[in-house]
């Protein structure tokens, strides 16, 4: 009688075990379920390729930095102008309009016009 009482006990145990498990796995396969798992996994990884691209970004842009430092200890751009630059050369043109030497002709001798016969 103990024999038939403990295969039952085990047999409901093991209907009670199953019949849980499958009840879950077919909630997880509703269409509810699935959009939520996939929407969330699809959270993880743009999420995990932002932080990639930021990490990226400022990797490129710390490095650019180093090389633009290199390339101008390179070329001497950090280095201290002994001296004054010169003037600026619009300022003389402006000066020498008046001046017959720097006139310049303003009659064209042709005429730009594309819709004129030639």
């Amino acid at each position: 009688m103990f024999r038939r009482t403990f295969w039952f006990g085990t047999g409901v145990a093991a209907g009670v075990w199953a019949t849980t498990k499958v009840n879950r796995k077919l909630k997880q396969l509703t269409p509810d379920s699935l959009a939520a798992t996939a929407a969330n996994k699809a959270l993880d990884v743009g999420t995990r390729v932002r932080d990639r691209a930021v990490g990226f970004a400022l990797d490129v842009r710390d490095n650019m930095a180093q090389r633009e430092a290199e390339l101008d200890d390179a070329l001497g751009l950090k280095a201290p102008v002994d001296r004054e630059l010169p003037a600026p050369r619009h300022h003389a043109a402006i000066e020498n309009s008046k001046d017959p030497e720097y006139v310049v002709d303003d009659r064209a001798t042709h005429s730009y016009n594309r819709n004129e016969d030639h």
